[in-house]
């Protein structure tokens, strides 16, 4: 299926960024982390669009986006068949290349919009800024997966950012288009990759911590041993693009 914009909304070239977030059974949390964003966006006057991606949904998600649309002319809804996390991101970066800059974040409202006003502010002199989480309360495997990323990337890539899957991240598009568009589609992490081609082409990279709140609603999609599967898939991957 592919990606849907209600036919009276049309993409503003004039913008200043385009901020994607993806979203996969979130109706719990989804009304309060768009309205959180929109928020923060409108008070520090940027011109921008707020795409959201549902990534097939089986819950109240698509009807409860359908509503919000309705209320803002710069939220764009874009409903698909469930292709997973990394994919979904990805894509939604390829489809964002008209605009300076991308700024990708998740629906979970574990990171405060707020905070995005220290990447925006800083970002003249940036080509990539991203949130280092602070605080984060993770089980032991969670733990071991962030680490090894980290190890992987810092070992092929170069050691220049340490959060490297943040999901807090500002970037400047003409520095990442290329990039985007030769990472494969079905890569399960992209943003391991997009952390490390930073170091390996030495863009201008800025790191700064934000707290991250661990959610109190709704559920984390991998558990246990599928959390285990797709870490060894992130990192296999991972490696072999820089080989490639």
């Amino acid at each position: 299926m592919p990606y849907m914009v209600k036919k009276n909304k049309i993409m503003n070239n004039k913008i200043e960024l385009i901020i994607v977030m993806p979203v996969y059974n979130e109706e719990k949390l989804i009304p309060k982390s768009v309205e959180s964003w929109i928020n923060e966006l409108n008070k520090l006057n940027i011109k921008y669009e707020f795409h959201i991606y549902n990534d097939g949904s089986t819950d109240k998600t698509k009807d409860i986006l359908d509503e919000l649309q309705n209320t803002d002319n710069q939220l764009f809804i874009h409903n698909k068949n469930n292709s997973g996390h990394g994919s979904t991101i990805l894509n939604a970066y390829k489809n964002s290349i008209n605009c300076k800059w991308i700024f990708q974040t998740d629906s979970d409202n574990e990171i405060n919009a707020e905070n995005f006003k220290y990447l925006w502010e800083k970002r003249e002199n940036f080509d990539f800024l991203i949130g280092k989480r602070i605080n984060k309360k993770q089980s032991f495997s969670r733990k071991l997966i962030s680490s090894l990323s980290r190890i992987t990337v810092n070992i092929f890539y170069g050691n220049k950012v340490y959060d490297v899957n943040s999901p807090f991240r500002l970037m400047r598009t003409e520095s990442f288009a290329e990039i985007f568009n030769k990472i494969p589609d079905n890569t399960f992490a992209p943003n391991l990759i997009i952390s490390g081609i930073t170091c390996v082409k030495k863009l201008r990279i800025f790191e700064t911590e934000v707290n991250h709140t661990n959610r109190k609603e709704g559920t984390v999609s991998l558990k246990k041993l599928k959390l285990l599967k797709a870490a060894l898939l992130s990192f296999y991957q991972t490696i072999r693009f820089r080989f490639n």
